[in-house]
C-alpha cells in the first residue's frame, strides 16, 4: 500500500533562471546563493545546472529552484526549453565586460519569446568588487533597468554582496504578483 502525502514545508516554490554571457558569473553568483562558496576557477556550463534553497520572505518559507544556464551562442537552443515554468528571470552581466552590458537586449529579446509579462525579471551587474576594471556604471545599469522596466542591484559572488538581496528582490516581487492574482472572497 502506498500513502501519499501532500504536506509541504514551504508556502511557496518558484523556478528561478539565470542567464547572460558566458563568463559574467551565472554559476559563481549560484554556488554562492545555494552554499556561501565561491571558487576563483572557471567552469563552462553545458546545457542547465540547478540547485534549491529555501528561504524566509516576508513571513512566508519559500523554495527555490534556481536553473543556471549556459551563456554561451552554441547552447543557446538547449536554454530555451528551460524557460518553459519559470517564475523569475536574472539577466546578468558582468561590470567588467561592455559587451555583457551590451548584449542585455539579446537577451530580454529571448526572454519575451519565450515567457509572459507574468514572469519577473531582475537585472544584475555582478563583479561588482572589480572596482578598478569597472566598464559599466551603476548609473548605467539604474537606467538600462529602466529603460526595460525592471528592478537592478550590482552584486559580487566573490565577497557575497548583494547576492541574498538579489535573490530576496525577486522573490518579493513573486509573492507580491501572486497575492495580486489570488480572489478575495468576503
Amino acid at each position: 500500500m502506498y500513502v501519499l502525502c501532500l504536506s509541504r514545508d514551504y508556502d511557496y516554490l518558484y523556478k528561478i533562471i539565470l542567464i547572460g554571457d558566458s563568463g559574467v558569473g551565472k554559476s559563481c553568483i549560484l554556488l554562492r546563493f545555494s552554499d556561501d562558496h565561491f571558487t576563483e576557477s572557471y567552469i563552462t556550463t553545458i546545457g542547465v545546472d540547478f540547485r534549491f534553497r529555501t528561504i524566509k520572505v516576508d513571513d512566508k518559507i519559500v523554495k527555490l529552484q534556481i536553473w543556471d544556464t549556459a551563456g554561451q551562442e552554441r547552447f543557446r537552443t538547449i536554454t530555451s526549453a528551460y524557460y518553459r515554468g519559470a517564475d523569475g528571470i536574472i539577466i546578468i552581466y558582468d561590470t567588467t565586460d561592455r559587451n555583457s552590458f551590451l548584449h542585455i537586449n539579446d537577451w530580454m529579446n529571448e526572454i519575451n519569446k519565450y515567457t509572459n509579462e507574468d514572469t519577473c525579471k531582475l537585472l544584475v551587474g555582478n563583479k561588482a568588487d572589480c572596482k578598478d576594471d569597472i566598464e559599466i556604471t551603476t548609473m548605467e545599469g539604474q537606467n538600462k533597468a529602466k529603460e526595460l522596466n525592471i528592478s537592478f542591484i550590482e552584486t559580487s559572488a566573490k565577497d557575497a554582496t548583494n547576492v541574498e538581496l538579489a535573490f530576496t528582490m525577486i522573490t518579493q516581487e513573486l509573492i507580491k504578483k501572486k497575492k495580486k492574482k489570488i480572489p478575495f472572497y468576503a
